[in-house]
């Protein structure tokens, strides 16, 4: 009797346990309100609530590892970089606790503080830690200490707001929104207070959040200050301070600026570059600045949700499909336009020059999570794990404390991660994306149907059907692609369990034809429900399996993993012959250490095997594929080819540029046209270079041949931000060569940037201890688009000097330099 009591009490009541449990551990974005019988009724918000990644336990070597490195590593090393560089100082300067002017760079550095602080606040919401808390207190005590009375925060403009450190700050507050970042920063606030309110229930940088937000309140929105921030990202949190505080005045603001884009009675517009060129709702392109795009998309997704704005949605797909149609790298990377950070014409994706800036990939991951949230769709479940497992996983190094910044699909060995930028946000912005990442791996319906988006050993709990349910994930994907999804309810409960089909199993790289694969095998899913075959129902890209779960109901999954050959849509001719490689959800690419010390010299047949093995000794262990391709290179002889055949290993793309300087590429070629035969030497490639200020001068004599004055997809010299001073490149040789012929391929970038052409040049020739001019028989040519020859007396010397006069207010630089 006793035993039927207990168990009647724990059938009524375990319910609503769940339920406050999952309340208190939830995501704000996503609030969940318990009625007095315990049914669960979902706040207007997204159509789908995702599981929080605190909730979430990952058990696998891939990402559990890198979540370890975060909080161990890329954490501190974001605070402590922000302390050694100034940022945090600066917040001591403006509070007057230190003498002094600003410290850093730009006026957005307060922004790398701010994400540094939120993603020290994911990590204390999984792991305690009271030093890193301490550390986290006394950096707020710091920020409050900043902040002007009536709430205003900017360092850039409080530590001498009569003389602001560079003229984006504007000369008054707000003056300037389309480059001061005045709201950008704060947007960053919001979301950092809010997450370590969330952390630890400490109000302190919350606080401050709401103080400045009320600053906000009062200055803009309808018949007030009708500008809107160049740089977006203050929507998204305020959003954020809406879901917490339940005012709405956030959420309103939030749209605010999102309704003010692009309407010219209310400001001055800022022009594509910041997607203020027409109303949002009336944008169809994917135009301007990547990470500035992105975020407003978020912001969108966001607003949409909790408005029910359906405009947005429908601007939203359009853009969407613009993105993911013509766009997007093949590694998931987005940003082909280095000079503006952000977007090209549709199909214009260089590889060399490709940006892909790390900031535009989390972006990219938010804002695709968003939209499945909206609709359960696997396509944007597609573009996301696309870009996370490539062109984000790209951006940070394995020991946790080295980054990109653009992350091409092409290198000639001028590329290497940094442990830190003038310009730092994305080394902040990795560090609070990686704990979120399991919070994209399971999400509930209205019906408490569970999706399964991700792959990752991992166990969760989670309330599906009427039940409570541990939920446990056995798996070593990325590696392979077997997946055994074990159900664990509290007592039996009916619900829809909802696995994702990823695209590329599917016979389909992208959700568009931008990408496709080259004969592609006939391989097919297989599942398996308690050990027998089945052929479950397929809906959005998700196989279903309804039915009535009992402990220990196993789903198995087997996702064949072949090498899969990618091509490009014709429209993109960099890929033209072309051919990159996937396995799974990875990207792979070549590089110099595993192919003789060179690729763009290689061609990878059409017809030619290839396999994969699993190495435990690289990368912390990784699957690489194998095979053969033909290497080219120069023969003696005038025009001579010499063909060789070589091994061939390709290593997943984001571990590229862990072992040195070198060639790397994510497209191969097929044909011969398309593979560049490795040179012969010359005296110049022989040649050890050096340049004044110590600039980086490799390029000059690496045997590429431009195609422009303004071609930088190989390595290049320049002096900028130098200007009208004399400068200098030389090659120290070998050994004394006789020489009587110099040509110099001038870098000129003129519409985009501040190189041109030199004042003038001369060639010099070392004579012992001295250098010393040659006597020239042909004039010093200057021109673009062209090689500069001079002919001169012959001189046998051990090395050879160009002396370079920068034209008055501009720089000037060198793409290659011949000498004969």
């Amino acid at each position: 009797m006793r035993l039927k009591i207990k168990t009647e009490w724990f059938k009524r009541y375990s319910r609503l346990f769940c339920l406050l449990t999952l309340v208190l551990s939830s995501s704000i974005y996503f609030p969940l309100l318990a009625t007095q019988e315990g049914q669960e009724e979902k706040q207007p918000g997204f159509a789908l609530t995702p599981v929080p990644f605190g909730a979430v336990q990952l058990l696998d070597q891939f990402w559990a590892k890198r979540l370890e490195i975060n909080q161990k590593v890329t954490v501190p090393h974001v605070l402590e970089q922000c302390e050694i560089t100034g940022r945090i100082e600066n917040f001591e300067v403006a509070a007057r606790m230190k003498p002094g002017k600003f410290r850093t760079q730009y006026p957005f550095d307060d922004s790398d503080v701010f994400k540094a602080l939120e993603a020290a606040s994911y990590v204390l919401k999984r792991y305690r830690d009271p030093e890193l808390e301490k550390r986290v207190d006394e950096i707020i005590a710091k920020i409050a200490a900043a902040q002007e009375p009536d709430g205003y925060l900017y360092t850039a403009r409080t530590i001498d707001p009569k003389n602001p450190p560079v003229r984006w700050v504007g000369p008054e507050r707000w003056s300037n929104l389309s480059m001061s970042h005045e709201l950008y920063n704060v947007g960053h606030l919001y979301e950092a207070a809010v997450a370590y309110y969330q952390a630890t229930g400490k109000r302190s940088l919350l606080e401050v959040a709401l103080k400045n937000a009320e600053l906000l309140l009062s200055v803009f929105g309808p018949g007030k200050n009708r500008s809107v921030p160049g740089h977006q990202e203050v929507e998204i949190g305020l959003v954020k301070l809406y879901l917490l505080t339940k005012d709405k005045k956030y959420l309103d603001l939030a749209k605010f600026f999102l309704d003010e884009r692009g309407r010219q009675d209310g400001h001055k517009l800022y022009g594509t570059y910041s997607q203020d060129h027409k109303p949002v709702i009336e944008q169809t392109e994917a135009v301007g600045h990547a990470v500035r795009a992105m975020y407003m998309y978020t912001a969108m997704a966001d607003v949409a949700a909790y408005t029910g704005d359906q405009a947005y949605l429908k601007a939203l797909e359009a853009l969407w499909k613009d993105v993911i149609g013509g766009k997007i790298y093949v590694t998931g990377g987005i940003g082909a336009a280095g000079g503006i950070e952000g977007f090209g014409p549709a199909y214009e994706l260089p590889n060399a020059t490709a940006y892909c800036e790390t900031c535009a990939s989390v972006a990219h991951i938010l804002w695709n999570h968003r939209l499945f949230l909206h609709y359960g769709d696997s396509r944007y479940i597609d573009a996301l794990e696309r870009t996370l497992y490539n062109a984000f996983l790209s951006g940070i190094g394995q020991s946790g404390n080295l980054f990109f910044y653009p992350n091409p699909l092409e290198s000639f060995g001028q590329h290497s991660r940094s442990p830190w930028f003038g310009c730092a946000c994305c080394p902040p912005n990795v560090a609070r994306l990686l704990p979120q990442v399991p919070g994209m791996m399971y999400a509930r319906d209205k019906d408490n149907n569970l999706y399964v988006n991700l792959f990752m050993a991992s166990t969760t709990d989670v309330l599906a059907g009427k039940s409570k349910v541990t939920v446990r994930q056995e798996t070593n994907y990325p590696w392979e692609g077997k997946v055994r999804i074990i159900i664990l309810p509290r007592y039996e409960t009916a619900f829809v369990l909802k696995v994702r089909i990823p695209g590329w199993a599917q016979g389909r790289p992208v959700p568009s034809d931008l990408y496709s694969y080259l004969n592609p095998e006939k391989t097919q899913v297989k599942f398996r429900l308690n050990g027998k075959n089945i052929s479950p129902p397929i809906e959005k890209g998700y196989a279903l399996f309804n039915r009535f779960w009992k402990v220990g109901d196993t789903v198995e999954v087997d996702f064949p993993m072949p090498v899969r050959r990618v091509i490009a849509h014709p429209a993109v001719k960099t890929n033209e012959a072309k051919v990159a490689l996937e396995r799974g959800p990875l990207v792979y690419c070549a590089e110099w250490p595993d192919n003789g010390g060179a690729v763009s010299n290689l061609i990878l047949e059409d017809q030619a095997p290839l396999t994969t093995e699993f190495r435990p000794d690289l990368f912390g262990g990784v699957a690489v594929i194998k095979g053969e391709v033909t290497a080219l290179k120069q023969g003696e002889k005038e025009g001579e080819i010499i063909r060789e055949k070589q091994p061939f290993v390709a290593i997943p793309y984001y571990a590229w540029a862990h072992r040195g300087a070198g060639e790397m590429a994510v497209w191969l070629a097929r044909q011969e046209k398309k593979a560049r035969p490795f040179p012969l030497p010359t005296i110049a490639s022989k040649s050890q270079v050096t340049a004044s200020e110590r600039r980086p001068a490799r390029g000059v004599n690496d045997q590429w041949e431009p195609e422009s004055s303004i071609d930088r997809t190989h390595p290049y010299l320049h002096w900028w931000p130098r200007k009208g001073t004399l400068e200098w490149v030389q090659y120290d040789f070998e050994k004394p060569e006789t020489v009587s012929v110099v040509e110099v391929y001038w870098f000129d970038d003129t519409g985009e940037g501040e190189c041109r052409l030199p004042a003038s040049w001369r060639v010099l020739y070392r004579a012992g201890e001295q250098w010393k001019p040659v006597e020239n028989l042909t004039p010093y040519a200057v021109a673009k688009d062209t090689y500069c020859r001079v002919e001169f007396k012959p001189v046998t010397t051990a090395g050879l000097r160009l002396e370079i006069q920068l034209p008055k207010d501009f720089s000037s630089g060198v793409l290659e330099w011949k000498v004969r």
